[in-house]
């Protein structure tokens, strides 16, 4: 895309008017000194905002506006500043991102616990011996599991809570493991 120097932004197969002269819509092939001189120039679009960490809008000049989501749960307004309320008449909150977080950690920790909860289950039911390698990677998802929620409710701001997802690398750049939201072990 393209800016005249009146602020209209252009696409390349599509004509445009200024100052009482319509150009055509093969305008992209004029070299890049003519459009200079009649003070076209390309927009370049920046890098998109993380839609984990930020709300954004896109302007038509392909620059961006971004908020911070909340890190914390929000209680709901309305334009007055009066509590939004359920049908039950208890307020309503909006999930914070530590909240949304926790709760993916929980349900990726369930998801790795799931195929072994029958051993668990045959083991309180029928004292049936859980097998030692599945004891030890139970034992080893839940204790990720609160070493993340851990990691995540301590976040204190967004640069820390943004560090989370971060994968960690050696001085050349490899990766050297997990980002530390996603950091479960694997089953041997």
């Amino acid at each position: 895309m393209f800016k005249t120097s009146d602020g209209q932004v252009i696409s390349a197969g599509r004509s445009w008017s200024q100052d009482g002269v319509t150009h055509p819509r093969n305008w992209h092939i004029w070299s890049a000194d003519y459009k200079a001189s009649l003070g076209i120039t390309e927009i370049v679009e920046g890098p998109h905002p993380d839609s984990r960490f930020y709300k954004w809008s896109q302007n038509e000049d392909l620059s961006y506006n971004q908020t911070e989501k909340s890190l914390s749960d929000v209680p709901a307004v309305d334009r007055d500043g009066n509590a939004v309320k359920d049908a039950d008449g208890n307020q309503i909150i909006y999930d914070g991102l530590k909240t949304i977080w926790i709760n993916k950690t929980k349900t990726t920790a369930n998801g790795l616990l799931a195929p072994s909860d029958w051993q668990v289950i045959a083991k309180a039911e029928r004292d049936r011996a859980v097998d030692s390698a599945v004891a030890t990677y139970r034992a080893a998802v839940i204790s990720a599991c609160a070493t993340i929620e851990g990691a995540i409710t301590n976040a204190a701001d967004m640069a820390a809570f943004k560090v989370l997802f971060d994968t960690p690398v050696d001085e050349d750049g490899n990766p050297t493991g997990n980002q530390p939201v996603h950091d479960w072990p694997s089953m041997d």
